[in-house]
């Protein structure tokens, strides 16, 4: 009965050392899809700080101001890409996906990824024409669409229940000055009545 062949050091070739790592784990990890991610949300951040000073503020006077709620997301925003940044720099990368149902080798879908911003787009353009909660209605449904929703029209109607929630919830409590769009002028009264 043959036994099988060894290496120099009297182990089996075939079996790996207990030592040594997989090629892949060992392998350089590139840097620039950080870097990307990081630089998008710090452009995020500075752009929606940039765009609280357009907001107009209203004559009468409120304890949180329609300024308040974007600057403070800018300023999240801003520090958080900022503090990747560097870590990125210092050579400390985020951990690898390691769940058992992602397949690290899959391409990024960018037609998925072209819906997705075409839909955030639409979002900006509509949003002074047809009022924060039908633009939020479609940004939601449409994202939701895009990443597989079969029953789009589900994810519809509960975009347009949530953007009529932030609406009222934002605009009338709050005092923030959201956009209602020409179908909404009715909600005024309603606006003006919770605002006190």
């Amino acid at each position: 009965m043959s036994t099988p062949s060894t290496g120099a050091a009297g182990t089996n070739p075939a079996r790996p050392s207990a030592g040594a790592e997989p090629a892949e784990a060992s392998a350089p990890r590139s840097k620039l899809g950080e870097y990307i991610f990081a630089g998008l949300a710090l452009a995020l951040g500075i752009f929606v700080f940039v765009g609280a000073f357009a907001i107009r503020l209203p004559t009468s006077g409120t304890q949180v101001g329609p300024r308040v709620f974007p600057f403070m997301v800018g300023t999240i925003l801003v520090i958080s890409a900022a503090m990747v940044i560097i870590d990125i720099a210092r050579g400390k990368l985020g951990d690898l996906e390691e769940g058992e149902d992602v397949d690290t080798h899959a391409k990024t879908d960018w037609i998925t990824l072209a819906k997705i911003v075409a839909f955030v787009v639409a979002f900006i353009a509509l949003l002074e024409i047809i009022g924060w909660p039908f633009a939020a209605a479609i940004l939601f449904g449409g994202v939701a669409w895009s990443l597989g929703a079969k029953r789009w029209w589900v994810a519809l109607l509960v975009g347009l229940a949530l953007g009529f929630v932030v609406y009222i919830v934002f605009g009338g409590l709050l005092g923030l000055s959201l956009p209602p769009g020409p179908l909404l002028t009715w909600l005024d009264p309603l606006l003006q009545t919770l605002r006190g």
